[in-house]
């Protein structure tokens, strides 16, 4: 008995020495208002909008001028956050103005993934990230091993970014729900970088919160209401907002968020987001201490969770029994705790509730507390040993130090000593237990952190061997379009240059083709000048011989000649505009003119005119009137002058199918002596017959290449005799 009584002694003097201490150290280190400045390390620029706190107590942000004010006391951690530098810790040790520097922090750039994926390495990614989600909330090395397989580069497969984002999205989820905030915070921005995505954005914003970057998490949520955002997508960025300006204890933006949240989850009967923002609302008026306010959203908000599922109900029955304890309404909260636990109780094991307040050690714990403030201490005992037991089935050590301890203060304060004694030894050996479990937890929160770590360096890792296979990639499709493209150049200036080589050749083709024609016009041209000189010629000597009819007064003659002359004139005339006539005509012609000759010089020669019967005349063309100047130069020339009567022979011949060889001969005294018969009138004159003739053949020949070769040649070896050959070809 006095052993436990001594311990009783010690142990009421140990809390009040604590307490005591405690006082007194409170009583020296009174709150002052710590005055300071941000400025950047190496330019000395003040920065703005900084996240300043008091670890585990006042927030608040840096001004214009980089400066900022915070109640804080000596020995209290300050710390300096934003999303641009690293994070600094400073110790208070004075009151006085201090000056923090920061360090601009490295952005690692964004990875830079394949371009596809398809088949199997598309359903295998798809596998590996469903398995990481599967852990998320059990496991997160597991999980986040999943991750990284489905990232690992293998044989044939190629991630898109799309994939890469949602990879690194599951990621920061992972990082995010097992309160790694700084880690989340990378994993969601290299998500974006890979594939802009405004729920991917809100995360960040949430993430940034968590991580105490209040500023960065206003900003970001502030852009996205800018966005085209789906009515759900509003209430997140509105609710976000509230959560945001609620941490950093500015109650009147975050009721103005909620509500707007609120109004956009009404309109569109968003329902379970309308019980949380009536109770969020109810939470933030309450901070404020505008209590009646709270109170009536946080009726709200029981009436409609009751409508949704006995899981939410008990969550929102929770957080409105906190507020009655808070305002001191100890049988409202009793009341509440007390249905809370029912529902607990017949939800069973059906209940899947994460928050820790919501079990039943919290629940009876919180009812004794109640009952202990209005100093019902023997209302207070049962729940507390309900809540012991319920801790230590469930082992929650937390719960049951808290419970044990409160047990043995209230054991101690109505006098029942021997209890209290035993409740203080449970106490101590629950306190014991705690601790070696909360050293195995710490150590293994250091194990998982190290494996996560090393795991987030694996995926760095990863990250940048994809991107130097991308690189590498992208220099050999750079270096390939490079010489596709010098080959499609060269191609382009090789069919250029073709291209402009058959526009000479077709302009000097054309040029040459207009030429042609146009000396090939002025060679018809000319046949025809030649021709139309040709008929004054002939008509002239013509009239001459009508005219010697007429003098020598022989009328008759005159006329029969006059008829034959009107025959031949007529069919002179028809073939005057033709290039070429068929040979049958020509000899017609010919025949015709022979015959008038010999009419007028009867004594003077005898013709004979001879026609090889192989010879197809409709075949075989020629100009008209080429033969008559070497008839009438033969008549005129040579037989004429003749003393004896003369032979006019005109002969046509086939050589082969192509080719006939026209003769004209006379034994007449030949071209020598014919010039000296010549008076000097004629001397003067140029035959125009020849000339004409022996121009029309050259030209002929010119066009239609060696069309007629005429040869002269005289007879007999006196010179006289005259004989003309032609070559007539067919084509």
């Amino acid at each position: 008995m006095k052993k436990l009584l001594f311990l009783f002694l010690a142990l009421t003097f140990f809390c009040s020495t604590d307490s005591f201490s405690q006082v007194k150290r409170l009583t020296n280190n009174k709150p002052f208002m710590l005055k300071g400045e941000v400025i950047d390390g190496e330019t000395n620029i003040p920065i703005a909008k900084v996240n300043v706190e008091i670890l585990g107590g006042q927030y608040t942000t840096t001004n214009g001028q980089g400066r900022f004010a915070i109640s804080a006391k000596i020995g209290d951690e300050l710390v300096i956050k934003s999303d641009d530098f690293v994070t600094v810790y400073h110790t208070i040790k004075e009151n006085d103005f201090i000056t923090l520097r920061v360090e601009k922090a490295k952005s690692e750039p964004a990875p830079i993934v394949s371009k596809s994926s398809k088949g199997k390495e598309q359903a295998g990614f798809n596998v590996y990230l469903d398995s990481a989600k599967f852990f998320l909330k059990k496991d997160a090395q597991k999980s986040i091993e999943y991750v990284t397989k489905a990232l690992e580069p293998m044989r044939g497969k190629t991630i898109s970014n799309k994939e890469n984002s949602l990879a690194f999205e599951t990621l920061g989820d992972i990082n995010l729900f097992w309160t790694l905030p700084d880690l989340a915070i990378d994993n969601y921005k290299q998500s974006i970088q890979n594939n802009a995505n405004t729920d991917v954005s809100i995360k960040l914003a949430k993430a940034f919160a968590q991580n105490k970057n209040y500023q960065e998490s206003i900003s970001v949520f502030q852009k996205l209401l800018k966005e085209n955002l789906s009515a759900y997508q509003k209430v997140e960025v509105y609710e976000g907002l509230g959560d945001t300006y609620k941490a950093i204890g500015d109650g009147v933006k975050s009721v103005f968020n909620y509500q707007k949240a609120l109004d956009v989850a009404k309109e569109n009967k968003i329902t379970p987001k309308i019980t949380n923002l009536n109770s969020k609302i109810g939470e933030a008026y309450a901070q404020s201490g505008a209590l009646n306010e709270a109170e009536e959203y946080f009726d709200n908000s029981l009436k409609l969770a009751k409508k949704e599922n006995k899981q939410r109900a008990v969550s929102e029955k929770n957080k409105v029994a906190d507020f009655y304890n808070q305002n001191r309404e100890y049988d409202k909260e009793i009341q509440l705790r007390e249905e809370t636990l029912e529902e607990l109780n017949s939800m069973g094991k059906a209940a899947t509730v994460e928050d820790e307040a919501l079990t039943p050690q919290r629940q009876n714990y919180k009812i004794a507390n109640a009952f202990v403030a209005q100093e019902k201490y023997k209302q207070a005992i049962p729940y507390l040993e309900r809540s012991i037991a319920e801790a230590d089935k469930k082992e929650d050590l937390i719960v049951q130090k808290d419970a044990v301890r409160k047990l043995s203060e209230i054991y101690r304060d109505i006098g029942e000593f021997d209890k209290a004694t035993e409740s203080y030894q449970r106490y101590v050996e629950v306190v014991d237990e705690l601790y070696v479990k909360k050293e195995q937890e710490i150590s293994q929160a250091a194990r998982l952190s190290k494996e996560i770590t090393q795991k987030q360096n694996r995926i760095a890792s990863l990250e940048n061997d994809r991107k130097l296979n991308e690189s590498r990639y992208k220099l050999a499709f750079e270096n390939q379009e490079l010489i596709e493209r010098n080959s499609q150049i060269q191609k382009w200036v090789i069919i250029s240059l073709a291209v402009i080589v058959l526009l000479l050749f077709f302009a000097a083709y054309t040029q040459y083709k207009n030429v042609k024609q146009q000396k090939f016009a002025n060679n018809v041209l000319a046949l025809k000048s030649l021709r139309s000189q040709m008929n004054p010629h002939f008509i002239f000597n013509a009239l001459n011989s009508v005219n010697s009819f007429i003098a020598v007064n022989d009328e008759r003659t005159a006329n029969k000649y006059l008829t034959d002359f009107s025959l031949l004139m007529r069919s002179v005339l028809e073939n005057s505009e033709e290039d070429f006539i068929p040979l049958e005509k020509e000899i017609e012609l010919l025949q015709l003119y022979v015959k008038l000759e010999h009419f007028r010089f009867k004594d003077k020669f005898d013709y004979k005119i001879t026609v090889d019967e192989n010879i197809k005349l409709n075949e075989f063309v020629i100009p008209p009137m080429l033969l008559q100047p070497y008839v009438e130069n033969a008549v005129w020339h040579g037989l004429r002058y003749k003393e004896e009567k003369g032979l006019l022979e005109i002969n046509f011949q086939q050589i082969d199918s192509e080719t006939i060889k026209i003769s004209i001969t006379d034994d007449g005294i030949g071209r020598s002596k014919s010039k000296e018969f010549k008076t000097e009138n004629q001397k003067k004159q140029k035959s125009k017959g020849m000339g004409n003739t022996q121009k029309r053949i050259a030209i002929l020949n010119q066009m239609y290449k060696d069309k007629v070769d005429v040869k002269v040649e005289n007879i007999f070896e006196n010179n006289e005799g005259t004989r003309v050959e032609l070559i007539l070809k067919k084509d």
